[in-house]
């Protein structure tokens, strides 16, 4: 049995390739969906032997199948959606290992937690009581062990007062997490001018506003904020793994983690040297369901622990690989 706990002491490429591996065997072994889909694509699904050569289970898998690894699980995530069939399911056999993925990628990228105040803006994830990225942002904001940390939902009057307020102690830096279109009805209610606040942002206007493009969203919230750069956090049901952005959209991946470009027209292509198309994710943390997903994000390639986040490809669900299922 792999200890997946050493995924966290990944140093360097080669083991990273090691780890990869590992986990591959393991899943084709005991993932029967991530098997069968293997199964159909590759000439020797049993002779993989270059992370170029893993298949990547299409994301809209997890809509329809239980993708499992294992036979027991603790918890499973929902992605917000409207009706059952539309929603993904990520079936959680550890919720230790999300736990450990989350806090150990916060402090590499953010340091320590208990230095930070967490005011989360998340309305519509809210009301989704099985959201990955509530379950993620409730364990913060307790090891914050700020009692200022906390969820606001639509009361831009005290969530307004508690931002000035916070900006001005300078013992804690304060992150205000948020869904888009709640950060830019926060700037429609108030106009701020924060030194010691960190606004980040989570992504998608999920149909409360119309969609922007990154730089046009950037400028708006920087401008509202009175803040010289946005933060974004990416990450996905289907992941346990999160990659940030201090600004300018780069974001950076931790080392169990790791993005690969895939050509838009032929999902079986992987041409490291190609610089944009559309996001496969390995995701190490992922042990226990499966490891590598191809998205339906496009993105551009920066470096080993680098990519920009471009945006979505078109009519995701009706393409390519997803007829597979």
């Amino acid at each position: 049995m792999h200890n997946f706990e050493k995924i966290f002491d990944i140093k360097n490429h080669s083991e990273f390739k090691k780890q990869c591996l590992d986990i591959y065997n393991f899943q084709y072994e005991n993932n029967m969906v991530y098997k069968s889909y293997c199964n159909m694509i590759c000439e020797d699904p049993t002779d993989v032997n270059e992370i170029n050569k893993i298949p990547f289970l299409p994301i809209s898998f997890f809509k329809t199948k239980k993708i499992l690894s294992t036979d027991n699980f603790e918890k499973v995530f929902y992605s917000s959606g409207t009706t059952t069939n539309s929603r993904s399911k990520h079936f959680i056999s550890s919720l230790k290992l999300y736990q450990k993925s989350f806090i150990n990628n916060f402090k590499l990228n953010y340091s320590d937690i208990t230095k930070y105040t967490i005011l989360a803006l998340l309305p519509n994830y809210y009301d989704n009581k099985d959201s990955s990225l509530i379950y993620m942002i409730e364990k913060l904001i307790k090891l914050s062990k700020s009692k200022e940390s906390g969820f606001f939902l639509d009361d831009y009057i005290n969530l307004s007062k508690k931002l000035i307020e916070l900006d001005t102690k300078k013992e804690r830096k304060t992150i205000l997490i948020g869904v888009p279109y709640a950060l830019l009805d926060m700037i429609d209610f108030n106009q701020f001018q924060l030194n010691n606040t960190i606004i980040m942002e989570t992504g998608g206007m999920k149909g409360k506003r119309k969609e922007m493009v990154r730089t046009e969203l950037h400028e708006k919230l920087k401008r509202g904020f009175g803040v010289s750069k946005i933060h974004s956090e990416y990450g996905m049901t289907e992941l346990l793994s999160q990659a940030y952005s201090k600004g300018d959209g780069v974001f950076k991946t931790p080392s169990w983690m790791k993005v690969i470009i895939r050509d838009i027209n032929d999902a079986q292509n992987l041409d490291f040297n190609k610089k944009s198309g559309a996001i496969n994710i390995i995701d190490l943390a992922n042990y226990n369901s499966c490891s590598f997903i191809a998205t339906d994000d496009m993105g551009k390639y920066i470096n080993d622990n680098e990519f920009e986040l471009i945006g979505r490809v078109d009519n995701s669900d009706i393409r390519g690989c997803n007829l597979l299922v």
